[in-house]
């Protein structure tokens, strides 16, 4: 059994790693590494009730202090890791170098920025990743801020629904042809659409941002139409990309993430990777999964398998967002379909869109209808 962990990164998957390992019975050390100066916490609650100031702070950490001193879990929350140094078999860090047995990288993935020319002379420029953006952005979130929402996933949409709620007026913008585009059949953005302009927010699609520029205290934005919209902060939601630079200067391999095989391990059979930062092949093609209940899931299989259970990871994905009073809940991976089907739910105002595959259900999209998703995650195996 090895002796010394080390998990770089206290993000969902780093927490369930830790946590498992001694759920397991794991009797060696533990040490986890983050540089936010905070305990691990949950992210999901930033977008939404968090953003809105429904949630205390402390309702955010996994567990308390407690908790990682009972697990004789280390949480060095205010110590980034420089480099892995795989000779050695060391982490360091600023501070000190710390041998390992196995290494767990669960680093995450950071918002993709805007670009640099845009931002000069701005301050009010936001991104939404951690507890600090998540505070910055919230003290502007008042009634009549003028708020402009850059990209039409679901992070744009969540920080719009919560700043309606806040009483901001809000422009959302998306360059594709609709917002969820990359994510979501039309009747889910249809859905989606209909109900936040309902709410109030002007909603451009096709219409990509082309610059930014001071505008006395004001920004003034220049969409690619050659229309402006005058505003007083922007939240960029274009992306993220994935925190691969330790791995990469490890000379572990990155494929559009870290590179694991089925087990999790890394290309190197001492150090390992979970959650946003890795990726992985199903169904024949490279994947990387941005969702909790996947980080969760591989980063117990790492955990197991760095006891020598050597089980397969299989992913069993599933997502979901709040926006105002409708819950969206994804069972699936919708890539590749080739046709959705619409069906009214039972609930009223409910939906349920079904993606197929050669005529093979491989995802299904529950709106306020949490009956239907659950018998969607059984029909689909999950």
């Amino acid at each position: 059994m090895a002796a010394r962990v080390m998990i770089v990164g206290a993000g969902q998957a780093g927490f369930a790693a830790g946590a498992k390992l001694r759920q397991l019975g794991f009797e060696g050390s533990i040490t986890m590494f983050g540089n936010e100066g905070v305990m691990p916490y949950q992210r999901p609650p930033l977008s939404k009730a968090y953003l809105l100031g429904k949630l205390e702070a402390d309702r955010l950490s996994f567990r308390n202090e407690t908790f990682f001193a009972e697990q004789d879990i280390k949480v060095l929350n205010n110590e980034p890791v420089l480099k892995i140094d795989r000779i050695d078999r060391q982490v360091v860090t600023t501070n000190d170098r710390f041998p390992y047995d196995n290494v767990i990288l669960a680093t995450g993935a950071d918002p993709i920025r805007l670009p640099a020319r845009m931002c000069e002379g701005i301050t009010n420029i936001f991104y939404l990743r951690n507890k600090a953006d998540a505070d910055r952005l919230g003290a502007i979130m008042k009634p009549d801020t003028r708020l402009l929402v850059v990209g039409g996933g679901y992070i744009g949409l969540e920080v719009a629904a919560a700043a309606r709620q806040a009483g901001a007026e809000v422009t959302l913008v998306e360059m594709s042809p609709r917002i969820l585009n990359r994510v979501a059949a039309e009747p889910t953005a249809d859905y989606f659409r209909t109900l936040h302009i309902s709410k109030g927010v002007d909603i451009r699609e096709g219409v990509g941002l082309r610059d930014l520029k001071p505008e006395g205290a004001a920004i003034k934005a220049v969409l690619d139409d050659d229309s402006s919209v005058i505003v007083d902060a922007v939240v960029a939601g274009i992306g993220v990309r994935p925190n691969t630079e330790l791995a990469e200067a490890a000379g572990l391999k990155t494929d559009g993430g870290i590179v694991v095989d089925k087990f999790g391990c890394a290309t190197d059979p001492h150090i390992w990777a979970a959650g946003d930062c890795a990726s992985f092949i199903h169904n024949g093609e490279m994947i990387r999964i941005e969702s909790v209940p996947h980080a969760i899931d591989q980063a117990e299989h790492v955990a197991r398998n760095i006891l020598g259970e050597a089980t397969p990871y299989c992913p069993r994905p599933w997502f979901w967002s709040d926006q105002y009073q409708t819950k969206l809940q994804i069972a699936g991976f919708n890539r590749g379909y080739e046709r959705a089907e619409t069906l009214a739910s039972a609930n009223e105002g409910g939906l349920k869109v079904s993606y197929f595959k050669e005529n093979t259900l491989i995802a299904v999209d529950c709106i306020n209808d949490a009956r239907g998703f659950m018998m969607a995650k059984r029909e689909l195996g999950l």
